[in-house]
């Protein structure tokens, strides 16, 4: 992840950037931004990045104040890893459509109705789903973590059918998945692809497996049914680093629009078009300036996580980030 600096006044309204600056060295906070945020939060973030390197990136610094741009499941994670620390969320009505597809009773159902099975949660779920996991996993890890499941093992995987759909592919492994998608990477459909792809045939097509949820075009990448020159599934992360040591000259990004911001500051001269303009996460827009010099000024919104819970939830954690990928 890379460390950005503050934007200029014109672009993110006169004195906010040096009132947030101002308030961050008080509060010693550290302010993170995922990549789908709105370019002027990403502009005076500490670092920009994707969900769960943020928040082991905040772990490893001696801020005593994590902000987290970004939505609900991801500043708990933050405040799971960091319990010692003070997690805001500028605003507590940033959600995640992925993860309210899953409660812990609805993951408690259904392990009763597969006692014995292990849970393979997305962490793209709630704390208290993470609590009644045995392992998280990131899209870019979910192969791997299943993979170091016995093969005799029954796997609940949950909650994104996309993944859950590419990771049977991928691992020739069956499992139990869970139904829920995101509605904005739900959105971006075949159609969507083949049309920017018409336009532009030399373009490479970066496909998001990580951040926000899978989506239906992952599946289809595992298939083998899209056509084109190159087609590179990877993380947020990934995909910066791929434009970057690419020879290619423009991308067909595959994932929540807000990405775009970052990687053309990050990599001048290369063209990146969205593969669908709609997708457009309205809950990662939600974080504003205003809204995070407020938190910094009030301390609030803080999010915490209950001990028993963070406690259950980092055992998930911590299996997932034991086994080699």
């Amino acid at each position: 992840m890379l460390a950005v600096r503050p934007a200029s006044d014109a672009a993110t309204g006169a004195g906010l950037p040096e009132r947030i600056e101002r308030l961050r060295q008080q509060r010693r906070a550290v302010i993170l931004a995922h990549n789908y945020q709105l370019p002027e939060v990403q502009d005076i973030a500490d670092f920009v990045g994707d969900s769960l390197g943020l928040s082991q990136q905040a772990a490893n610094t001696d801020a005593e104040v994590i902000v987290f741009c970004g939505v609900h499941f991801m500043a708990e994670t933050a405040a799971i890893l960091s319990p010692d620390r003070t997690v805001l969320l500028p605003d507590l009505a940033a959600g995640c459509s992925l993860a309210d597809t899953i409660t812990a009773d609805q993951l408690r159902a259904w392990k009763a109705d597969h006692p014995g099975a292990l849970v393979v949660s997305y962490v793209n779920t709630s704390a208290e789903v993470k609590a009644e996991s045995d392992y998280c996993c990131t899209s870019s890890n979910a192969a791997a973590i299943v993979n170091s499941i016995p093969r005799d093992r029954e796997i609940l995987f949950c909650p994104d059918m996309f993944l859950g759909a590419h990771v049977e592919r991928v691992t020739g492994r069956t499992m139990h998945v869970w139904m829920g998608e995101c509605h904005v990477h739900g959105g971006i459909e075949p159609a969507h692809l083949d049309a920017v792809r018409r336009q532009h045939p030399g373009a490479e097509l970066l496909i998001h497996p990580e951040c926000g949820c899978t989506t239906s075009a992952l599946y289809r990448s595992s298939s083998g049914d899209l056509p084109g020159p190159t087609t590179v599934v990877t993380s947020t992360e990934g995909m910066v680093r791929r434009a970057a040591e690419s020879p290619a000259s423009t991308f067909i990004v595959a994932t929540e629009v807000g990405i775009l911001h970052r990687m053309e500051k990050v990599i001048p001269g290369k063209r990146f078009l969205p593969a669908s303009r709609g997708a457009v996460c309205q809950y990662m827009k939600m974080i504003t300036l205003p809204k995070v010099a407020a938190s910094l000024e009030t301390l609030t919104p803080r999010v915490t996580v209950a001990p028993e819970i963070a406690a259950r939830a980092r055992v998930a954690i911590e299996r997932m980030l034991a086994v080699p990928v």
